[in-house]
């Protein structure tokens, strides 16, 4: 066993052991996340090559090729790993030891791979009653594609996401990020932190069933809940707000493009001041929501105009000063920039090496700001 950051570390899971049984993205990202809040994690990995992502993913084939792919190494910080060979019995005797001893299985497998091997639920729950089971999949158990392989951009496609993406001339777009791995792992992690609050009423473990297309909808939760009241089949909207307000979007500027979340009518007359347009709250057009929704293509070219005397930095700058919900347009490294310039730590690893990422901060009582 190789220690990569497994010392104990503080939070509130310290003292909680989870076996991370996982690959890829979505399930080491989950008990990472565990090991943010101070969980002893020990990854299992194949003999000789280990988890395939340490080979795959990220822009750097020299790392890929010695096995610490940035794809792999984003989600492997504050874990053990271990090599165990599960085709042979003395390393499935070595994964029962470690499930002998530890709170939390976390894994991302096709249920028959699980029944194979002897670690479907009832199984597990029938060897270990104290175990927490965290089973993530592309469909849940149950569903008529629960045995089924899934990646993020499977699921971005079958959940309906892809097609509310782009506009009608592009067509569907996936999402840049692997958004539904990444919501994945939290929701698991959620999930396996509410599990230790009920075992510790009922000493029971329990199965944590966590589905990638069950969390896609829960993403789009709004938007289904329209679809599912009124009937109205969602249509992509390009760098449209969602609230549809027209005062909300994507504008262009003298300089790269503005996005502005102008929602409620005091934000709306905020926005007409500091664009030196106060004539824009008499105009009959613009003077109340109902006239601007009946006259969004007026308000679009009037607001494009305005925006043309400055810089999208410049207007992002001078709208948040007014009260006005407003973000230039960046790419990743401006928007990493600005996130430390403004004293905020980054939320993922350093690009060396495994890294202390906190996607969030637990504050006390004595430390709250």
């Amino acid at each position: 066993m190789t220690a990569w950051g497994g010392e104990t570390r503080p939070g509130p899971l310290r003292g909680v052991r989870v076996v991370d049984f996982t690959h890829v993205l979505a399930g080491p990202a989950c008990a990472y996340h565990l090991a943010l809040l101070g969980a002893d994690v020990i990854k299992v990995e194949r003999p000789g090559r280990g988890d395939a992502m340490r080979h795959r993913g990220g822009t750097d084939p020299d790392r890929a090729a010695r096995g610490r792919s940035t794809a792999f190494l984003t989600q492997s910080a504050h874990k053990r790993h271990v090599a165990l060979d599960l085709g042979a019995e003395a390393g499935r005797a070595a994964l029962e030891d470690l499930l002998a001893g530890a709170d939390v299985l976390v894994e991302n497998h096709r249920p028959s791979t699980l029944r194979r091997l002897g670690l479907d639920w009832p199984a597990l729950h029938a060897r270990h009653p104290r175990l927490i089971h965290c089973a993530m999949t592309g469909y849940g158990r149950g569903h008529a594609r629960a045995d089924a392989p899934a990646y993020d951009v499977n699921i971005q496609a079958a959940s309906g996401l892809m097609a509310l993406t782009g506009t009608a001339e592009t067509g569907p777009t996936r999402v840049g990020a692997p958004v539904i791995d990444y919501a994945t792992a939290i929701a698991a992690a959620f999930g396996v932190c509410a599990a230790l609050v009920g075992r510790a009423g009922t000493g029971k473990g329990t199965q944590v069933d966590v589905a990638m297309m069950d969390v896609a909808l829960a993403l789009m939760s709004s938007t289904v809940v329209d679809y599912a009241l009124t009937g109205n089949a969602p249509r992509p909207r390009g760098n449209a707000a969602n609230s549809r307000s027209p005062s909300a979007g994507t504008f262009p500027t003298a300089d790269g493009l503005l996005s502005l979340g102008v929602n409620e009518a005091a934000q709306f007359a905020r926005l007409a001041r500091a664009l030196d347009r106060p004539g824009w709250l008499e105009d009959p057009r613009f003077a109340d929501p109902a006239a601007r929704d009946a006259h969004r293509a007026d308000l679009s070219d009037a607001i494009t105009t305005a925006l043309a005397a400055r810089s999208a930095a410049a207007w992002e700058d001078r709208l948040l000063a007014a009260g006005v919900p407003a973000a230039r347009v960046a790419t990743l490294p401006e928007a990493l920039a600005a996130q430390a310039a403004g004293g905020r730590p980054h939320p993922v690893g350093t690009p060396d090496g495994p890294g202390g990422g906190r996607p969030f901060v637990l504050r006390g009582a004595d430390d709250a700001s």
